[in-house]
């Protein structure tokens, strides 16, 4: 898999892909990420990629044409199966969606930043929008190491015991069990005996109990059922 990464600091994302799993994962050759530097792609004296809005509103906003340009000059060199731009109003950012991205070769991440992009961008040359949260962030760089992470993770490979992916919070709608380690027993606090027991059944169908435990106390809205409203939700 191929993650190109458009921004006006890559620094701020440097780190994120330099380290950890996503280190890892492009050293074996399962990931390659690429950061791009969207003054690259000015034909302003001062490298600028922004100005001011029309209609007097406050705050930059991105031009179209440096844009343009960054996501043409990829596109010559190959194809790509979602051009992605990191926005609050985006489509929000959950597993399943980690999941599916798992699976594509080559993805372009447009970082916004200041005000926006051009409205355009997202008109002509976005082919998704992602937000990871309902907040404002100073840019989509931290959007982007985020998306990058949990979709990087999954490749086969990638983590040293792919089980553990798979029994992650949300795979299945439910939040992970409890975990726990040595220890057994530290300042009278136990650790359940079922863990302790070797019925590897037990073991199974508490951590299952527990997984729905948690979810249905710390986020009843990711159960179906008549209570919560985003059940039948497409």
């Amino acid at each position: 898999m191929r993650i190109d990464i458009i921004t006006v600091l890559p620094e701020m994302i440097e780190g994120a892909v330099g380290c950890s799993i996503l280190k890892r994962a492009c050293e074996k050759g399962l990931a390659e990420i690429v950061l791009h530097n969207l003054r690259d792609y000015s034909t302003d004296k001062w490298r600028r990629v922004d100005d001011y809005p029309f209609g007097g509103e406050a705050g930059m906003v991105i031009q179209i044409e440096p844009v343009d340009r960054a996501i043409s000059a990829l596109k010559s060199e190959r194809e790509y199966d979602e051009v992605i731009y990191t926005s609050p109003d985006g489509r929000r950012f959950d597993q399943p969606m980690a999941n599916r991205m798992s699976l594509l070769q080559n993805i372009i991440i447009l970082c916004g930043h200041y005000k926006g992009v051009d409205y355009r961008i997202r008109e002509h040359l976005v082919t998704k929008e992602i937000s990871v949260g309902d907040y404002v962030l100073t840019g989509g760089e931290l959007a982007a190491a985020i998306i990058a992470d949990a979709v990087v993770r999954l490749l086969p490979g990638a983590i040293g015991d792919e089980q553990s992916a798979l029994s992650d919070s949300f795979q299945d709608n439910l939040l992970a069990p409890p975990v726990y380690t040595r220890p057994a027993e530290y300042k009278g606090w136990a650790v359940p005996d079922v863990l302790l027991s070797g019925h590897q059944r037990n073991i199974e169908e508490w951590r299952l109990r527990e997984s729905y435990e948690r979810t249905e106390r710390l986020r009843p809205d990711l159960l179906p059922g008549p209570s919560n409203p985003e059940s039948s939700a497409g």
